[in-house]
């Protein structure tokens, strides 16, 4: 409970959280079976299914936020509960042990990106309307930032947008985007200014996905499902209040957005099967024989390890440097990639051909998925050059084009 200076103590709002889960009709995690758990890093779902896990998804998100635990640690004034971190851990750890709706990448832009970037940068009446309803899961947003000629190297982006009075009119290619075909809007970032150099020429607006000029098509992934979407814009008109932060300051919105996502990469760590269906694999596979196989298995429970206590220390110390969030992406992508080098290891053909066998073929959906994670909220490389300048302040890496005009650059 918040108000004036009074706020819940933490064991008083751990017993309340405990006793809302407990009235909630949930199936304890542990009474659960692994087996029906999603081992897909990237969802490989009909649009029908697609549509449903996200209702399904939205509608517990709803649930928990009318009940005064879906924003704990917003400010009241953005309509959250004005709690800590504490509390939200709390939360967490208690929601971890029920079986809840699975997550969905659109949900996580929505309620760990977009609108935190939303809060950031408050500019106008109509952007600080969208807060709350995406806290609440009744407004989804996506982020329309990577195009065909700006992935790793963001700050190229071709999109244009030119002022015409109080509106913007958008045209460009968008790629790469988790959800669009079931949002409703989208974070842009656009080129405003092509005489500057590249960083300094971007700015960022929110862009409502059922404007005339809109158009959204699938991508379909080697995995086989659709998730990602491409978007396409032909002379889209926003007003200027969908602005977020000044003319020529997208790119500080990007950095500001992109952090968060790194921040929030492996919040879930079931993402792509659990270690305990790794471990299910193990046994039933044999795999535990192996000297070779239960070395590798060991060295994917110690790096879980240090992964829960660096998200539980990162909660204390907070984040002065503004690269524990790439740190910790850089530690989440291992694991991936020593969970998918495992499974290949344990299966051996099994994962290449449907045999029947229970959790077998199934992790294929996790091994072609998996990399993908290498390149999203920014590739390892980049998380490694963010480490060594800003962190251990090394040298900046040479960049020829840094005082050139965006127009000026080769393409």
């Amino acid at each position: 409970m918040t108000g004036g200076t009074s706020v819940e103590a933490v064991e008083d709002f751990s017993s309340r959280v405990a006793q809302w889960y407990a009235e909630q009709g949930l199936t304890p995690r542990a009474d659960a079976d692994d087996r029906e758990r999603s081992l897909a890093v990237f969802h490989d779902l009909s649009y029908e299914a697609e549509l449903e896990l996200i209702t399904a998804l939205a509608d517990w998100i709803r649930t928990r936020y009318d009940a005064g635990f879906g924003a704990v640690g917003w400010p009241e004034s953005f309509g959250g509960a004005g709690l800590s971190a504490e509390h939200e851990a709390v939360l967490a750890r208690i929601e971890s042990e029920y079986e809840v709706p699975s997550p969905h990448e659109l949900m996580s832009v929505t309620l760990h990106l977009i609108a935190p970037t939303l809060r950031v940068f408050d500019r106008t009446p109509e952007m600080r309307a969208l807060i709350s309803p995406m806290l609440r899961g009744d407004v989804l947003a996506c982020q329309l930032f990577s195009e065909p000629g700006a992935g790793s190297d963001l700050a190229s982006l071709a999109t244009r947008a030119r002022r015409e009075g109080d509106e913007w009119v958008i045209t460009g290619q968008k790629v790469w985007t988790s959800g669009a075909r079931f949002a409703q809007w989208g974070e842009l970032l656009a080129r405003t200014d092509p005489d500057v150099p590249k960083h300094r020429g971007i700015t960022a607006f929110m862009v409502p996905l059922d404007a005339a000029g809109i158009e959204v098509r699938p991508l379909r992934q080697m995995s086989g499902g659709s998730s990602f979407n491409e978007v396409f814009l032909e002379e889209v008109r926003i007003p200027d209040a969908y602005r977020i932060g000044d003319v020529g300051d997208g790119w500080k919105v990007a950095l500001t957005t992109l952090g968060f996502e790194r921040n929030s990469s492996g919040e879930n760590t079931d993402v792509g099967g659990s270690v305990d269906q790794v471990i299910s694999l193990a046994r039933a596979t044999g795999a535990l024989d192996d000297q070779v196989l239960r070395q590798k298995l060991a060295d994917l429970l110690i790096s879980h390890r240090l992964a829960e206590v660096s998200s539980a220390r990162d909660a204390v110390a907070g984040d002065p440097t503004g690269v524990l969030g790439s740190m910790r992406k850089l530690q989440w992508t291992q694991r991936l990639t020593q969970m998918s080098d495992f499974v290949i290891d344990a299966l051996e053909g099994d994962l290449a051909v449907d045999c029947g066998a229970p959790q077998s073929f199934a992790w294929t959906e996790h091994v072609l998925g998996a990399p993908g994670y290498r390149i999203a909220g920014g590739s390892d490389e980049i998380q490694r050059n963010l480490i060594a300048e800003r962190y251990l302040g090394l040298p900046a890496e040479p960049r020829g084009d840094k005082n050139t005009p965006w127009r000026d650059i080769p393409r």
